[in-house]
């Protein structure tokens, strides 16, 4: 899936820029927390347009980095009471951060987020 920018189709290529906005709304989630939120409605509203193409998959890897990022963030906000709190919630954006990163790389090399 590794082809150059100028020979995907129109449709693909829509749907690639609008994935790399979304993993720049993650990334600026950390700075500004309301874009991680707008991040994921754009994922949301775009991940159809993009169904048949391998960016489908940015899509479905941005929406579950979202949920699984916010349940993680919750428990370790709850578990803040004790000191394991800490480390989920830094465990949490670590893992955030893997999640974003791997994911724009991927996008930029015309891969599926989950390819080796």
């Amino acid at each position: 899936m590794n082809q150059p920018l100028d020979t995907l189709d129109p449709k693909t290529a829509e749907a690639r820029k609008w994935a790399a906005i979304v993993y720049a709304l993650q990334a600026l989630g950390f700075l500004v927390g309301i874009s991680y939120i707008a991040a994921v409605i754009v994922a949301y509203l775009k991940r159809n347009e993009a169904e048949g193409t391998w960016v489908a998959e940015h899509f479905r890897w941005q929406i579950a980095t979202f949920w699984y990022s916010l349940l993680w963030g919750l428990l370790g906000a709850a578990a803040l009471v004790w000191m394991v709190g800490y480390m989920i919630l830094i465990a949490d954006l670590l893992w955030m951060t893997y999640r974003i990163v791997v994911g724009w790389v991927r996008l930029s090399e015309n891969r599926s987020p989950y390819s080796t």
